[in-house]
């Protein structure tokens, strides 16, 4: 047997020989590097979950102070989303331009000034400006925290450390939630100022975290750093030999020559810069590619489209809806919802890599269903019984809320940032990870500048049915299409996707896929 790990023979080996022997010493320091990484990364997503959560409640005094209606409440909670489309379609080429890390310093800055600008705000035109620098920060926020997360995280916990950014998602809701109950004693014409105002701070947080943060390994292979890149993997893997698999691997993805072992090599322009993605993705894609895509549109647009911005950002009205009067129940109902969406995400992270995505995803949206119909029929009882109040309906309808945001929070929230940011290849991460964030953005807005106005139509609980509908679809489609990706390399999803067939999975056990070629 070889004695090539001894300290002794570590201590006299030659220095090319001593870098890689040096792995396994090293480990537990390697998995705490890429835990602290995924943090840093995913502090941006903070952003898009305070204005989110603050919203809810500024509205009410907004809506009072400005003596503006239901229209323009709806229009001002939801076009911060469509506004965030312009971020989002400029990080990709952003973050392949300047880098995964100096992209999350610029979603910060940006949205740094527009939550000062919101918090100034005289009138609604100008706050209206505010949102639109803060959605252009969110935009750019929401597209590079998994794609950073992604990068930098071994096949082994992947899982866990990309679903960090759904959870600095919740933890900003529930800031947001804790902002509107902490301001709302204040005059109303100060107190949705500090709400919105006080959302600068975490920006300022994230800007001097990132200082401490490596850039992504797989951009600097794009760019030709590879020495830089060997030493961010020999930090972030869990073994030398991962390390050296990952770096392999990116290489043949970026057009590098595996034995290619210089610190530094010439890469061609449309390899480092995306020149042809959406050429790739959009005009000629592969079988593969087509699946890929049509999967990320398609968990984003349902993650969306099955309600849980309308349930986050109107709560307040959903809960006076179900009978609860005054500002300070509705609003300390809300942070009871903002809780149990926190507790509910930090659950589903230990179990993303042990159990897998499929699973975990199938159960949650099966969840809400449940109780998107239920929420639905006790709210229309609660609306055809206003003479006399059912208690039972309005237990009921609340507990109904606080079930749709955890099952929510333990599988379609982390999930849909976790597998659209993991399954495409590297060449077209950035790109196609930004149009699964437009796709996200412009249906959380469509519900967010329409809910007040279809609970009118078709009342509050007949919202939550149709909803429900579109859950059942879902779930039907996360069955049929997706494939579990736990513990898979992220340069492997070409094949995976290329073979999967949901008729294979039937039999396996949960977070097995059986992967058979087609004839």
């Amino acid at each position: 047997m070889t004695t090539a790990l001894s300290p002794e023979n570590k201590a006299t080996a030659a220095p090319e020989k001593a870098v890689p022997e040096m792995s396994m010493p090293a480990k537990p320091k390697r998995n705490k590097f890429a835990f602290a990484c995924a943090i840093l990364a995913s502090m941006t997503s903070i952003l898009l979950g305070y204005d989110i959560g603050v919203m809810s409640g500024a509205i009410i005094y907004i809506k009072r102070d400005l003596k503006i209606g239901d229209g323009k409440i709806q229009v001002l909670t939801g076009i911060l989303n469509i506004f965030s489309l312009i971020g989002s379609c400029a990080a990709g080429r952003t973050s392949d331009w300047i880098g995964r890390r100096y992209t999350i310093v610029l979603a910060g800055a940006i949205f740094f000034v527009g939550a000062i600008l919101m918090g100034f705000a005289t009138n609604y035109a100008f706050l209206m400006f505010g949102r639109f620098v803060a959605g252009i920060g969110v935009g750019y926020a929401l597209m590079i925290a998994p794609v950073y997360t992604a990068e930098v995280s071994p096949a082994s916990s992947r899982g866990f450390l990309n679903s960090f950014p759904e959870v600095f998602i919740n933890a900003g809701i529930l800031l947001g939630y804790v902002s509107n109950y902490a301001f709302s004693k204040l005059p109303e014409n100060l107190s949705w100022r500090f709400m919105l105002g006080v959302g600068a701070i975490p920006s300022v947080f994230l800007a001097v975290g990132v200082l401490a943060m490596p850039e992504s390994p797989r951009w600097l292979v794009m760019q030709g750093r590879l020495g830089e890149a060997r030493s961010v993997l020999y930090k972030t893997s869990d073994s030398h030999d991962e390390a050296e698999l990952r770096l392999s691997d990116i290489k043949l993805a970026a057009g590098i020559p595996a034995d290619c072992n210089d610190d530094i090599v010439k890469v061609e322009k449309k390899n480092s810069h995306g020149e042809g993605v959406w050429k790739e993705l959009l005009l000629r894609p592969t079988p593969a590619v087509r699946r890929v895509l049509i999967a990320a549109i398609g968990i984003h647009f349902f993650q969306q489209a099955s309600g849980i911005d309308a349930v986050v950002l109107y709560s307040p009205r959903i809960f006076k809806s179900a009978g609860l009067k005054s500002d300070n129940q509705q609003l300390l109902a809300t942070v009871a919802v903002g809780f149990v969406k926190t507790v509910f995400i930090l659950v589903a992270t230990f179990f993303l890599d042990r159990i897998g995505r499929r699973p975990l995803l199938l159960s949650s949206v099966g969840g809400m269903v449940l109780s998107l119909l239920t929420l639905g029929m006790s709210l229309t009882v609660v609306d055809h019984t206003v003479d006399k109040k059912v208690m039972w309906a309005v237990v009921l309808s609340i507990t109904t809320v606080m079930t749709y945001v955890a099952t929510f929070s333990i599988g379609a929230g982390p999930i849909t940032w976790v597998y659209s940011s993991e399954i495409f290849p590297l060449r077209l991460r950035a790109q196609g990870a930004s149009m699964g964030v437009i796709v996200n953005r412009v249906t959380s807005g469509v519900i967010s500048m329409t809910f007040l106005s279809l609970s009118k139509a078709i009342t509050t609980g007949g919202a939550f049915f149709l909803f429900g509908g579109i859950a059942t679809v879902a779930w039907v489609f996360f069955y049929t299409f997706l494939p579990e990706t736990q513990g898979k390399m992220l340069e492997e999803m070409d094949e995976l996707f290329e073979k999967f067939n949901w008729r294979d999975s039937k039999s396996k056990k949960s977070g097995e896929v059986e992967l058979e070629t087609k004839e």
